[in-house]
């Protein structure tokens, strides 16, 4: 089998992941006077057993689209279910999966000066691994991205316009604007998460309110918002409010300061609240983010 991007070779050719796929991406002028765009992108279907990933050269985003594994490095060690991902830093080696159910992945690799930025504010840390729940529609949008990755990587003369606006939409989509499953989000649904970003996470409405503001009835309101999001809205809402949390921890905040802006006055419930998500306590994210 041909040398894979992400994963190292094995011997045996049957230990390599099954139903790989994979696209490099050279950017155009454009793309790489932008500072950041996709370097590469892939899926793979993970047999149970270890897999040995290559070293980093540029930032990684990985996701679990469905199974489970167990991801190690010499400093990190976590689990990754469905609906997970983790984004590496440039530099890390030695990073190896233990997969325990077969899984599903889907990947890219980011380059260009500004793709550290571009990752810090879809969550990273700078200089370690971090763990994150990632949206339905950024699932949905990488599909997009190793579709287009490959299709351009067969392509002459091809243009890297379609691949930014992909990874540009990933990141919208993370920062809590109204990106839809398969495109924008419909007028009444995109109202109710305006109004959220909005307050910045500070207000919490619950289910009646969000239907009211898109002016439907309350049962109608969660199928829709479920169906062009892909997750409950109420579990949408707690989602940007552990994002927010995160970027004011990063920037200084208090564990106690960071759940009064996110609505959460009791500094237990708001601990309990991110530990549950985020997969660490808040004190302890503060002290890895400001290292």
């Amino acid at each position: 089998m041909a040398d894979s991007v992400l994963f190292q070779n094995k011997p045996d050719a049957a230990e390599m992941p099954a139903l790989l796929i994979e696209g490099i991406h050279t950017p155009d002028a454009l793309a790489s006077a932008s500072g950041v765009y996709i370097a590469a992108a892939g899926s793979a279907m993970l047999q149970n057993g270890t897999q040995a990933l290559n070293p980093c050269e540029s930032w990684l985003w990985f996701a679990v689209e469905g199974g489970a594994l167990d991801l190690n490095s010499e400093d990190s060690s976590f689990s990754l279910r469905a609906g997970d991902c983790c984004m590496l830093p440039p530099g890390s080696h030695g990073v190896v999966l233990d997969v325990k159910q077969e899984a599903r992945v889907l990947w890219m690799m980011v380059g260009g000066t500004l793709s550290g930025a571009f990752l810090q504010r879809m969550g990273a840390l700078p200089h370690r691994i971090m763990k994150q729940g990632a949206l339905p529609s950024q699932l949905n949008l990488a599909k997009h991205i190793v579709q287009a990755a490959v299709r351009i990587a067969a392509a002459e003369d091809a243009s890297s316009a379609q691949l930014q606006q992909l990874l540009w939409a990933m990141l919208a989509s993370h920062s809590g604007q109204p990106v839809a499953m398969d495109a924008v989000l419909s007028h009444e649904i995109a109202k109710v998460v305006d109004a959220m970003r909005k307050t910045q996470y500070r207000d919490s409405f619950s289910l009646s309110e969000m239907a009211a503001l898109s002016r439907m009835p309350v049962e109608t309101f969660r199928k829709r918002f479920v169906a062009e999001v892909g997750m409950p809205p109420q579990a949408y809402q707690l989602f940007c409010k552990m994002e927010r949390a995160k970027t004011l921890l990063k920037e200084g905040y208090t564990v106690r300061q960071a759940g009064i802006e996110v609505g959460m006055n009791d500094p237990y419930h708001f601990s309990k609240t991110f530990k549950n998500i985020v997969g660490m306590s808040p004190s302890a994210y503060s002290k890895t983010a400001l290292k």
